[in-house]
Formats: C-alpha cells, structure tokens, sequence
C-alpha cells in the first residue's frame, strides 16, 4: 500500500526515532508499503520517519539500478561501524522533492543492523548504497541533507526551500 511521504518542513522530520526491540508481521507488512511507496517516487532509500513512522526502519533498493530489483533491503536500527573514504557527489531526498545538492559522506561503510526476523547482520556498502544508508541514518537522528550543505550553498537552496515552506503552511493550514 502506498503512503504519503512526510514533505519538508514537517516536524516529524526533526525527530529522532526510536530503537524497535520487537519484530512481528506488522514490520513485514510496513516494509512492503515503504518499498512499494519507495519505488512509486522512484528512490533508492526511505527511513520509517519519512512516511510519518518514528521507528529506527529503512528500506533500501540495492538493485535500483536492475529491471527485476527483487525484494528491497530492510534495515532495523542500523549503527556505522567503519567508515572508508569520502566522495562529493548530487544527493535529492523523496521529503525535499526538486532540491538536489552536492553532499560530502564517506565511500565505504560497514553498518550493523538487525533484519526483518530481529536477527544481526553487518554488511558492507560503497558509493550509492552507502551514501543511501548513512543518509537514511541521518533521517532517523532527524537531520536532513540540506544540513550537510556548506552554509554558502544553502543560501542559494533559500527560495526553493521557502518556496516548500509556503506551500507547506498552504497545504497544513495552522
């Protein structure tokens, strides 16, 4: 089932979201609406946050790049062990739709994270993948990319961003 993605500047972005200590079917069933609604927006990742869930979840298409991608990735409470490297490259996020900036983050990571089952796993990301997961990490600690934004850059996101605001506060009437 398709959800609606939690757009900038909501609150919910700001929140940080807490641990999941228990796995049942209904994490099975949440995991397929985001990778349903993932794809629809044609991402790479989403965070539970992002569809208004304050859960430390996220979905990733590691074959995004594949016609048959297969079942999507899922990712409980994933936490970085090693971080390799660094790469500038364009980043977009499904909640700051039409905002697109270069963004710093490390190459190669290896995360720790549980699956579907509640059962850890570490695994190995470079380039997309790995800029996909520590991306959706920050989402859970309730930072977005524009954050990581040199402050000169941000300035010329300013109108786009105030542009969002508006329609926002037009959408959410306070």
């Amino acid at each position: 089932m398709l959800r609606p993605i939690v757009l900038y500047p909501d609150s919910r972005l700001k929140m940080k979201s807490k641990s999941v200590t228990e796995f049942g079917p209904e994490l099975k069933e949440l995991a397929a609406d985001m990778t349903e609604t993932m794809r629809n927006a044609n991402g790479v990742g989403l965070a539970a946050i992002q569809i208004g869930e304050p859960i430390r979840m996220m979905v990733m298409d590691e074959h995004y790049d594949q016609e048959d991608r297969g079942e999507s990735q899922v990712l409980f409470n994933p936490e970085i062990l090693e971080e390799e490297g660094s790469e500038t490259t364009e980043e977009g996020c499904l909640s700051i739709p039409d905002v697109r900036e270069e963004v710093e983050r490390s190459f190669k990571i290896k995360v720790r994270y549980q699956n579907l089952e509640g059962k850890e796993q570490v695994s190995e990301y470079a380039g997309l993948l790995a800029r996909c997961v520590l991306h959706e990490i920050d989402h859970m600690n309730g930072q977005l990319f524009i954050q990581k934004v040199p402050a000169v850059k941000r300035l010329f996101l300013k109108k786009q961003l105030d542009q969002l605001k508006k329609n926002f506060k037009e959408a959410v009437p306070l």
